[in-house]
């Protein structure tokens, strides 16, 4: 039942293990689910308990989780049942323990191995366990990065998934540009949109879709509570489509009725600073030229109170709490972009004097030959009567 062939999953680890050995690390052990998918196609909300997956320089991995979601990985993922083991809810239970003991077992006694430390599914309490477990028993360092740098270039099967999760986000905005008019309710659009991803076979996006009418159109952040549009409204989304937890996000501004001058102006330079950052999206370059391109735009048309500090990043494979992935555009990340990457850019403008706001954003692949967008819809600003 997973979604790549064995083959794919072999090639994704083999690579990792010769990561493993250029860092002169025994093993890596895991908490994103992140990587667990990437490398087994084991995919589970389960990783809000104790979970962990250890792949060793020797080739062997396994799996420590909680029943339920060893069921799942029986079901979906290409490891052996032998690789499979489960830890149980008990009043004085430790299954850091539990992992040391199937350590023990793959020798990893005084050797250096990397750990996902910068993972939802490791929390504090959990890292206090671990790290008392793992004392005076291994060498563990921090090698959160090691797997979502592989993961950063796509192979020509997860292009093909996220431009499907895109063309499902294109069929989602064509729901909202239809229903955004007076009298129109929050819910119901949201409803809409996310029914529309549902039926085209996609899934539940890694975050909250993001929607805000007036002057929660300048949060950009999902937060409780519907409203009915006005006429004269603005109303900012921001949402992804998701297909096989791979995704493409956008985001708009739509105004009803009519749109301020002030507002026709902020868009006009939202959307030449997306297509700057768009420009600067090719292979050689750094995430901070991304970023830089956006900043330079709305700097010399005066926007730069207006901008944000970060104006997009990586789309892939991930889980909740949140759609984005490594890296971020910021200013001078370092990071250079190479083709089979997959960004999403938001150029987005908030004016909080005037209470007005701006969003054009959507999702881009690199190719040998720079950003190819991955949405067919316009970046124009939808003006509904």
């Amino acid at each position: 039942m997973a979604h790549f062939t064995n083959a794919e999953f072999k090639s994704r680890q083999k690579k990792t293990i010769q990561e493993l050995e250029r860092r002169g690390l025994h093993g890596l052990l895991m908490f994103k689910q992140e990587s667990m998918y990437y490398l087994t196609g084991y995919e589970t909300f389960g990783y809000c308990f104790f979970q962990a997956m250890y792949l060793g320089a020797d080739g062997k991995i396994f799996l420590l989780t909680r029943l339920p979601d060893a069921i799942v990985a029986r079901e979906i993922s290409i490891l052996a049942h032998k690789d499979i083991h489960v830890w149980t809810n008990l009043p004085d239970a430790n299954p850091s323990l539990d992992l040391k003991r199937l350590l023990e077992s793959r020798r990893v006694k005084e050797t250096r191995i990397g750990v996902e430390y910068d993972a939802y599914g490791l929390t504090g309490a959990i890292y206090r366990k671990l790290s008392a477990a793992l004392t005076d028993f291994c060498l563990p360092e921090d090698a959160s990065d090691l797997v979502s740098r592989l993961r950063f270039v796509k192979s020509p099967t997860e292009i093909g998934y996220i431009r499907k999760a895109a063309a499902l986000a294109d069929r989602a905005l064509v729901c909202a540009n239809r229903m955004t008019m007076a009298g129109a309710h929050e819910g119901d659009i949201l409803a809409a949109m996310q029914s529309e991803i549902f039926r085209g076979g996609g899934d539940w996006p890694g975050n909250d879709q993001i929607i805000g009418a007036g002057r929660r159109a300048l949060l950009g952040r999902y937060v409780s509570g519907r409203q009915t549009l006005k006429k004269n409204d603005q109303m900012t989304i921001e949402w992804a489509g998701s297909y096989l937890r791979y995704h493409a996000a956008m985001m708009r501004t739509l105004v009803i009725g009519k749109a301020k001058p002030r507002q026709r102006k902020m868009h006009d330079i939202a959307v030449e600073a997306h297509r700057a950052s768009a420009a600067a999206l090719k292979p050689g370059n750094t995430c901070g030229d991304v970023f830089a391109a956006y900043a330079r735009v709305c700097d010399k048309h005066g926007m730069r109170k207006h901008r944000q500090t970060a104006t997009g990043y990586s789309m892939g494979a991930v889980f909740q709490p949140t759609w984005m992935d490594w890296p971020m555009f910021y200013k001078d990340n370092p990071t250079v972009i190479e083709a089979g990457n997959t960004f999403f850019i938001h150029s987005v403008l908030c004016d909080e004097g005037t209470g007005l706001a701006t969003a054009p954003g959507q999702s881009y692949v690199v190719t040998n030959k720079g950003a190819q967008p991955l949405s067919k819809s316009s970046l124009d600003l939808v003006i509904n009567d």
